[in-house]
């Protein structure tokens, strides 16, 4: 007897359709790769053949097993492939940043710059060995202030913060109990500008009185009588250097009335006036350059210019005439070293003024010798200018006008603020367009090079800080928010809201961010 077959199986239908049949393994190509240092452009090890789509925690750790220097320390890597010229396009990243695998971000980009055959130079960015983490909630809100606050600053190790308002107070508080510490009492205007002197001893305020004061941040209680000079409103101010001078650091003060003034903190006398401009200055920045390593001082004005002054005498070094409109924000790319002084992440405190001295001008050493002291000035014209005004080929002798590195465009209305992140990679600005725009200062091809757009906020972006690690920026904006960028994916890390009303100023320090605004409360936010 024949044996019956079993009849044939009815075919699953889908929604009435057959099922498809499974798409075959897709076979990843292999792509040669050159790793260079993203800031000289030298290999780090002779071309690999990879499979492409290796995921870029490989590639991390490739790259480090690939590295010829002695020590087992495993470096965090961000890498980038720079788009050709002709690939790129008006206001758009000039830069494949690898987030996933070569593969989905190179090869797949929209652009089609790149194909499996052609030999991919892959940047590799060295990351800080700390990691900061980004802030997500609101820790606390602080209220005391009775009007807008107008300016915060951490102290440089972080354990105080001092805030300045409308209300013509200064306050200060305690960031381990996140409570008030002092309020200090003298301005009869409002509270402009708050500085701290980069070994933490001192506190500087300037106000809409025209008066410079100093303050005690243990007592709280006022260094003296006000320094009194200016005729009108005080705008910023700036400390001396560590590294030049630990024990007794000068403080420069810029006013509304077209002067900066350099005052002994000693004896809270003047010891000399910068009177050249013609208009308000709106900012000074003390510098650790110079011709011969004196210092030098940076002052921006609403007469469009920029100067640049000797600080021993203050004798008149350059005039900067290429903005057309009102010079309202400057950046060096040694602000976070020269404001932090002798600190860093370890959180080691020097015991001597020498010891200090030593240890601010190896951490300023190690960053001048990478790329020389940069400057970027931002103006109402809605550009900026990138200048090294101490670099053999630009300097001119005798105090001439030098010509600016590159000029940076692409903000469509005034430019707010500008920083450099902590390395000196990376410099940001912000404008009243609503947006964040990032360059590159790393020294790798053209010093400058614009990066990337961050949109997110939906009003006038007034200020920026940098996390210490360069991985994450914060921006404070009109719109009542704070937001927390990722410079790996150039997205929203955290979106910070709780302001009821626009917010003026930012600061950030470890893992801590603070901010204030019109509805006259401090808000401190953490992971």
């Amino acid at each position: 007897m024949a044996t019956l077959l079993p009849p044939p199986k009815r075919p699953k239908l889908y929604h009435g359709i057959t099922k498809p049949e499974p798409e075959p393994l897709k076979v990843s190509p292999n792509v040669v790769v050159q790793f260079v240092n993203e800031h000289d452009g030298i290999p780090i090890a002779p071309a690999v053949n990879l499979p492409a789509n290796i995921a870029r925690e490989g590639l991390e750790v490739l790259v480090n097993q690939l590295r010829t220097k002695d020590d087992d320390e495993h470096v965090p890597f961000a890498f980038h492939v720079a788009l050709p010229e002709e690939a790129t396009k008006p206001n758009a990243p000039t830069r494949i940043v690898i987030s996933k695998s070569i593969e989905v971000d190179v090869l797949a980009h929209a652009s089609y710059a790149f194909s499996e055959e052609d030999v991919l130079v892959v940047r590799c960015a060295p990351q800080s060995v700390f990691k900061v983490r980004p802030a997500t909630r609101c820790s606390a809100t602080l209220s005391g202030h009775s009007s807008p606050i107008l300016c915060a600053s951490f102290s440089p190790t972080g354990n105080l913060l001092a805030t300045g308002s409308g209300d013509t107070h200064v306050r200060l508080w305690d960031l381990y109990t996140e409570t008030p510490s002092h309020t200090l009492t003298g301005h009869t205007g409002w509270v402009l500008c708050v500085e701290w002197d980069p070994l933490e001893r001192k506190l500087a305020s300037g106000g809409h009185d025209g008066l410079v004061r100093l303050w005690d941040p243990k007592t709280g209680k006022p260094l003296g009588d006000a320094m009194k000079g200016h005729s009108k409103w005080v705008t910023s101010l700036a400390w001396e250097p560590v590294h030049l001078n630990p024990s007794t650091p000068r403080l420069a003060s810029s006013s509304k009335d077209g002067t900066v003034r350099v005052w002994s903190t000693a004896t809270r006398k003047l010891e000399y006036t910068l009177g050249g401009h013609t208009a308000s200055v709106n900012v000074v920045k003390w510098g650790g350059g110079g011709l011969d390593g004196h210092g030098v001082l940076y002052t921006a004005s609403s007469d469009r210019t920029v100067r640049v002054w000797d600080a021993r005498g203050g004798k008149q070094l350059h005039i900067l005439k290429d903005h057309a409109h009102w010079v309202t924000t400057l950046a060096l790319n040694t602000d976070f070293v020269l404001r932090t002084g002798p600190f860093d992440h370890t959180g080691k405190r020097p015991s001597s003024d020498e010891e200090a001295q030593a240890l601010a001008l190896k951490r300023y050493t190690a960053l001048v010798s990478r790329t020389p002291e940069l400057l970027i000035s931002g103006s109402d014209d809605h550009t900026l200018f990138l200048w090294s005004l101490f670099a053999s080929s630009n300097a001119e002798p005798g105090g001439g006008k030098t010509k600016p590195l590159t000029r940076l465009t692409g903000h469509q209305r005034q430019v707010s603020h500008v920083a450099f992140s902590p390395d000196g990679r990376w410099a940001a600005s912000a404008g009243w367009d609503s947006a964040v725009r990032l360059w590159d200062c790393s020294g790798a091809g053209q010093l400058g090079k614009f990066v990337a757009t961050l949109r997110g906020h939906v009003g006038p972006v007034y200020r920026l800080a940098w996390s210490a690690d360069s991985r994450m920026l914060v921006s404070a904006s009109k719109d009542a928010t704070v937001k927390i960028w990722d410079l790996k994916t150039y997205k929203i890390k955290s979106d910070l809201p709780g302001h009821t009303d626009e917010v003026y100023c930012v600061d950030f320090v470890a893992d801590k961010v603070v901010s204030g605004g019109r509805d006259r409360t401090v808000k401190i936010w953490k992971n």
